[in-house]
């Protein structure tokens, strides 16, 4: 008698779990399916109507351009931003498919996020050639890519973690090692699943390295908007080709000896190819470099100069 009430228990518990079992995987077929749906069915990207969101603040004759990473948004920069805006004018933007600015059904290639990106600057007059263009990660190559295709707009690059890979071997290798967010997010699987992360990207997977404000953003993109980012414009920019062209350019890298993203070693490479280059790092500073070390960042972006004319590279440690 008591084995055959453990046996109608066992029955039920799997009853239990498979109806919770069928029930999460019907959820997740049915948010996959509507996020593929609603990102195929999304008009086709139009520069004439589509702006892209975005904010000016501060004043002072001193400008600068903030660009944002792999699915962050303008307000990635706002902490502690009146360290900056007391004495600056500075725009900040929401990338196209990312934060509250459009998100078409496109391919979010470099040059599409470039005709953006122009338009707005090229509206609100940040083109003067005395602007400063900051970057972070995905921002970084952006930033660059922007100061290539119009050196006279801009004074000054200044690049934070960029992510600088070999090929997109390299990219895996580097990923494969970090934490199961980073690999499941950037495996070749990364484009199915992005089409569920309402699911997952709860609180349980926020990274200690992002704000609350910054994960809740970062909830804002599609499927599209994250992969194809990823595939066209990180791993696909040829930095160094960018590098090359603009080599003239008074440039800043800002990184962290503990960016387990973007290896150290690959952007101090690619700051090379400049000829006045200040590379400046941190031993504590990871990719979120800027969240967790903001104060020195801001500082450190105030305050930097070329004491020669033809400076050479430099490189500070922090």
């Amino acid at each position: 008698m008591y084995y055959i009430k453990i046996s109608k228990i066992l029955i039920f518990v799997k009853m239990i779990l498979l109806i919770v079992f069928l029930t999460l995987t019907v959820s997740i077929v049915i948010i996959g399916s509507n996020e593929y749906f609603k990102v195929i069915n999304a008009p086709k990207y139009n520069p004439e109507i589509m702006q892209l969101n975005y904010e000016i603040m501060g004043s002072g004759e001193k400008t600068f351009v903030f660009i944002h990473g792999l699915t962050g948004s303008k307000n990635y920069w706002k902490k502690e931003l009146e360290t900056i805006s007391k004495t600056h004018q500075v725009l900040l933007v929401d990338l196209l498919g990312f934060g509250d600015s459009p998100k078409p059904n496109c391919n979010y290639s470099l040059n599409i996020q470039l005709e953006a990106l122009e338009r707005i600057i090229n509206k609100e007059s940040f083109n003067n050639g005395k602007v400063i263009i900051v970057g972070h990660s995905m921002g970084a190559i952006i930033s660059m890519a922007l100061l290539e295709k119009n050196p006279y707009w801009f004074k000054t690059g200044v690049f934070i973690s960029t992510p600088v890979y070999k090929n997109a071997d390299e990219f895996k290798k580097i990923m494969s090692k970090n934490s199961f967010v980073d690999r499941i997010s950037t495996g070749k699987f990364s484009k199915y699943l992005c089409m569920i992360h309402p699911v997952f990207m709860s609180s349980v997977f926020k990274p200690d390295n992002l704000t609350n404000e910054v994960y809740e953003d970062a909830k804002k993109h599609n499927w599209q908007s994250y992969y194809y980012s990823l595939t066209e414009v990180v791993l696909k920019t040829d930095l160094n080709s960018l590098a090359n062209t603009i080599k003239e350019k008074e440039v800043l890298f800002i990184h962290g000896k503990q960016d387990k993203i973007a290896p150290l070693k690959n952007a101090l490479q690619l700051s090379k190819v400049f000829t006045k280059a200040k590379f400046i790092s941190s031993k504590e500073g990871d990719h979120q470099f800027f969240l967790k070390e903001t104060n020195f960042v801001w500082q450190t972006i105030k305050n930097h100069s070329f004491s020669e004319k033809n400076q050479k590279l430099t490189f500070n440690e922090n």
